[in-house]
């Protein structure tokens, strides 16, 4: 009681103790521990098959923790995932592989202990595993990315062939010499009842024949192609080219012109993206397609010629590895396809781009290149590799004589692609585009369109508008080719 007022007197308020201070602070503690632990969540699975590799990316929402082991007999890859419970996103990965899946039979998944949910992965033959992560970027979270690579790697030249072989119509037997011989006396393998009509004066089946009498490894380099007969192997020297005019217009080199292609983006990166949803790695890799087949049945000067796709199907190709592939096949003409885009739907017209060895040639065309040049970043490239690295030490070799042979090629281009709809620039622009950096391959960037501008977007997913850009790219390459013939050069990888 209070003296004054004779009314209870108020408790006075606990004081925790010490230990019941520590010991609730010990268990805040450890429900953080266990948020951080298990606080990552699957937002998405995704697999990108391909022939040179196939990839499972995971997307989180936090960065996921991983121990793996690769067993080369069966080939498989068992990955720990931790701090995560099995859930319904990560079960959607054993749907995901397909039967055509060139590396990848099977996905498993399942909760291996408590937190830990592990992945094993099946593979057709042996591989080289990469796992490594990516931090937020673009669009995207975390990604955990498992690239499974061939322990062959696909030869470029190869798929060529095979390519030339599945497109050449098959013929009924002919007679040929004895078993054993060949005209000349050189031995040989019997004629089987498929052969190809022109197999005796086709270069790639020349070099077909060669690699497999040989048995060449990938890296090893390939006997040399002609239009005529095979001649011994030589080194790989980048050709001199001309930058002025004293190329005759009647040169015949009597080899294979090779055209590499390159659809932009592709996999992980979807590149821009149009008001109605259109994705500009899947317009630029129709048009693409539509130019292989004009490629590949086009002549210039009794040159046979063949398209060369760095992509040929929805997967991620680092640009190094763009640059390095066109250079494996030694290819004529490099052209890098796109679709543009801004922040303002106004901005239309196609442009044609060519590498700058100094400053951009416009505030618009150093925007695009700084772009561009972030694919890899999107697409999700390991920088831990190794061979990211070599990829790399091809980006500094540009030269002069390239350029020039480039702004050739993207003007005869540009003046085409201006007959078939509204050019953005009337001039080949030029930037610091990564993957215009072949040191000896004259090579061009084309944005057919803005992909940004709803009018433009429709009419990029127009199959006739694609069918009118893919004429229009052929006539320039041919219009090019007959005042600038490709050099008479031994072809080797």
């Amino acid at each position: 009681m209070t003296p004054a007022t004779g009314q209870p007197r108020p408790a006075k308020p606990s004081v925790p103790s010490r230990r019941t201070v520590l010991q609730a602070g010990s268990l805040v503690l450890l429900l953080g521990t266990q948020q951080i632990a298990r606080g990552a969540t699957i937002v998405a699975v995704r697999v990108w098959p391909a022939p040179e590799y196939s990839r499972v990316t995971i997307e989180s929402d936090g960065q996921l923790t991983t121990k793996q082991l690769f067993v080369t007999t069966p080939p498989r890859l068992a990955v720990d995932i931790e701090g995560i419970d099995l859930s319904p996103e990560l079960r959607e990965l054993v749907a995901k592989v397909k039967a055509d899946d060139p590396n990848i039979a099977g996905i498993r998944v399942g909760q291996n202990t408590p937190g830990v949910v592990r992945l094993v992965i099946d593979l057709k033959q042996a591989a080289m595993p990469q796992v490594f992560t990516l931090t937020p970027v673009a669009a995207y979270g975390h990604r955990l990315v498992l690239d499974l690579y061939p322990a062959q790697p696909v030869d470029p030249l190869e798929a060529l062939i095979a390519e030339r072989l599945r497109d050449t119509p098959a013929a009924p037997a002919v007679a040929t010499a004895p078993a054993g011989t060949r005209a000349g006396g050189a031995p040989h393998a019997t004629a089987t009842a498929a052969a190809s009509p022109s197999a005796e004066t086709d270069p790639l089946g020349e070099l077909m024949t060669q690699r497999a009498t040989r048995a060449l490894p990938p890296e090893a380099p390939p006997a040399v192609v002609t239009a005529t007969a095979p001649v011994p192997a030589q080194p790989t020297t980048p050709p001199t080219r001309s930058t002025g005019s004293s190329r005759a217009s009647t040169q015949q080199t009597d080899r294979i012109i090779i055209v590499a292609l390159d659809p932009g983006h592709g996999g992980e990166d979807p590149g821009a993206i149009g008001p109605a949803g259109t994705r500009e790695k899947d317009v630029v890799l129709r048009v693409a397609h539509l130019l292989r087949d004009r490629i590949n049945a086009t002549t210039v000067g009794g040159n046979p010629m063949r398209a060369y796709l760095t992509r040929d199907g929805d997967y991620f190709v680092p640009l190094g590895t763009r640059v390095e592939k066109a250079r494996r096949v030694q290819a004529d003409l490099f052209v890098s396809i796109h679709a543009d885009a801004f922040t303002t739907p106004a901005a239309r017209g196609a442009s044609v781009f060519a590498l700058s060895q100094g400053g951009a040639s416009s505030t618009a065309a150093r925007w695009l290149a700084n772009k561009e040049n972030q694919a890899d970043l999107v697409g999700g490239l390991n920088v831990q590799s190794k061979d990211q690295h070599v990829q790399r030490a091809l980006l500094d070799m540009s030269t002069t004589a390239q350029i020039n042979d480039s702004l050739k090629l993207g003007t005869v281009l540009l003046g085409e692609i201006g007959n078939v709809g509204k050019l953005h620039k009337p001039r080949v622009e030029q930037a610091g585009f990564a993957v215009l950096k072949a040191p000896d391959i004259p090579s061009v960037l084309v944005e057919t369109a803005f992909i940004s501008n709803p009018e433009e977007e429709a009419r990029l997913r127009s199959s006739a508008y694609q069918v009118q850009l893919a004429d229009a790219l052929m006539r320039g390459i041919t219009r090019y080719f007959a005042k600038n013939p490709p050099l008479a050069r031994s072809r080797s990888v």
